[in-house]
């Protein structure tokens, strides 16, 4: 037996608070707090707009003022005055502070209400609005604009300028996803930051003075960065808008769904705005595990694919003549035939790793069922970067690891040499094209039976014996392991189109056809199901991994722009 001496983890180090009077009302924060923070958390909301947690402050739009006052210093010998809560008395300063660029003090008063931050908040939105554009009808940013919302809550109701307002640029191409109109920026330098501080792409800066500032791109760049809608996302204004987005929808008529980015294996957590079934946009939602508030271009416009025309919406038989329509009942048949047809040797199943873990549990439910020793998952890997972007392609390989036990990709040069020997005749591809994945057509061509779920049209669903036809990541409800461990939620935005179903629908099917009842009827019995077989998913429900998910595998794997974003937070560059 060792006799090394096992040391107790290290308490964190104790917190030093101070006592501070927000509205008149006494609580306690951590030293060093933001005022603009401090308030937030007690529900004294500050309006601001150059203030952002995730980047430094400059105090350039003024908008947070508040006024500020600490106790006087007593004379010596003199105790000081006490207020009706024994605290000491505050002097009020007769001039308002920023909010967003101090810290809180012990003893320290803060108000956010009254004359003196009213008066000031009035001449403020007066400021920013002199040579600010009438044009709120056609702006993009109608319905989410903070200069809408301030100047109605904290604004005249009316302009005493009666000169010729500063006309500036508008529509400026200043990038290929990114249109500005400079008349409606108020300079708040958001932009600018975030391109400098977070996506280390300087180029955007202001140039002339006074009035007439602007913003601009640096002379011969461009705002082209892989993170460059993140900047649409934070102008608080309709300043800078996305070329996608642009005139497509107003914001008040879209639902809203919390989900996931299947683009990479990072799994960044978005919100998916939706109308009558069509997706119109995707933006980021915080997560400070996963990806902090941003996301990668290619992430966020990922989603025109749920759109297309080329959508499958119905099952498919291969006759003489072409692919007709049948009936998911007799299209499950046939796999079910197909399958039972052949020896077990002679079958492959070649899965996807963008399939959630009800779907890869369903996947595995099958090939044991059937005694399928030739099955795997296409890998994808490259177009990693040094900030979100994961070099794991796929969204949900560590829910092959896990459901699996076994590394994507191992298994498949040995399939797909079966494929092109004929040793293999029965192949049931799901999710993948796999003309894409490295199998040649006149190798498909000479299978016995090949059938295919997918949501596209595609080389592979041409070949198809059946084809099967699924539903994208924005229309169905389950879950994924990120390439960090972390167990998250997809959930449903918008319906399938015609009789598209979820893929753990169509698995269950095929299992139900090939081996009798299941007893699944629902996404939450197969994650039930998978509970009791899968370890990690012990004690835990779809409803239990909540909006922002839990962790469930330490893969080793760190996020550059969150370990960045941690040591600014830890030197007080930021609030994180």
């Amino acid at each position: 037996m060792s006799n090394t001496a096992v040391t107790a983890p290290a308490s964190p180090p104790a917190v030093d608070l101070v006592n501070v009077q927000v509205n008149g009302v006494w609580h306690k924060f951590p030293k060093g707090t933001r005022m603009i923070e401090a308030c937030r958390q007690v529900g004294a909301l500050v309006p601001h707009y150059c203030y952002h947690p995730k980047l430094t402050s400059p105090g350039n739009c003024r908008m947070c003022l508040v006024e500020m006052g600490m106790p006087p210093r007593p004379t010596p010998g003199q105790e000081p005055e006490k207020d009706e809560f024994g605290m000491p008395k505050i002097g009020w300063m007769p001039r308002p502070v920023i909010a967003c660029a101090n810290t809180v003090a012990e003893g320290q008063g803060i108000r956010t209400e009254g004359k003196l931050s009213e008066e000031v908040r009035k001449g403020v939105m007066e400021l920013l609005l002199i040579n600010h554009p009438l044009d709120c009808p056609i702006c993009d940013q109608a319905g989410e604009c903070r200069l809408q919302e301030f100047s109605v809550e904290h604004g005249n109701g009316e302009s005493r300028f009666r000169e010729e307002k500063v006309k500036k640029p508008k529509n400026v191409d200043i990038g290929p996803r990114i249109r500005l109109d400079d008349e409606r920026c108020i300079m708040c330098s958001r932009c600018i930051r975030f391109t400098a501080e977070i996506a280390d792409d300087p180029v955007l800066g202001f140039t002339e003075r006074g009035s007439y500032t602007t913003l601009a791109v640096h002379p011969g760049k461009r705002l082209e960065n892989n993170y460059s809608l993140n900047t649409v996302d934070i102008c608080p204004v309709g300043a800078l808008t996305s070329n996608d987005f642009r005139f497509q929808m107003r914001v008040w008529f879209l639902k809203e769904t919390k989900s996931l980015c299947t683009k990479c294996g990072r799994g960044c957590n978005i919100e998916i705005s939706s109308r009558q079934n069509e997706v119109y946009r995707q933006t980021p939602r915080e997560n400070n595990d996963v990806n902090s508030t941003w996301m990668c271009d290619q992430g966020r416009l990922d989603f025109h694919f749920v759109n297309s025309d080329y959508r499958l919406t119905q099952p498919l038989v291969k006759k003489s003549n072409g692919h007709h329509p049948t009936t998911w009942k007799l299209a499950v048949n046939q796999v079910s035939d197909a399958l039972r047809s052949v020896k077990a040797s002679e079958i492959a199943v070649i899965a996807s790793g963008r399939m959630t873990n009800e779907e890869l549990y369903l996947t595995h439910a099958l090939v044991k069922s059937a005694g399928i020793e030739n099955y795997d998952v296409v890998p994808r890997t490259g177009g990693g970067d040094d900030y979100l972007r994961a070099d794991d392609q796929n969204p949900n390989s560590n829910g092959v690891r896990a459901i699996w036990g076994a590394e994507p990709g191992a298994k498949l040069p040995k399939i797909i040499e079966g494929i092109n020997s004929g040793a293999i005749k029965v192949v049931l591809a799901l999710g993948e094209n796999l003309v894409k994945a490295g199998l040649e057509k006149a190798a498909l061509e000479k299978l016995t039976f090949l059938a295919s779920s997918h949501i596209l049209a595609n080389a592979t669903a041409e070949l198809s014996h059946v084809v099967l036809p699924a539903a994208s990541y924005a229309e169905k409800r389950g879950s994924m392991i990120n390439v960090t461990g972390r167990l998250q939620r997809l959930s449903k935005a918008v319906n399938s189109p015609g009789e598209a179903r979820d893929d753990w629908e169509i698995l269950r099917d095929i299992i139900l056809a090939y081996a009798g009842s299941n007893g699944i009827h629902s996404v939450e019995d197969v994650f039930k199901r998978m509970a009791g077989d899968v370890e990690i998913f012990s004690g835990l429900t779809l409803a239990r991994i909540g909006e922002l998910g839990v962790q469930v595998m330490e893969t080793g794997e760190k996020v550059p722009l969150l370990e960045r974003e941690r040591e600014r937070k830890a030197k007080g560059i930021i609030v994180g």
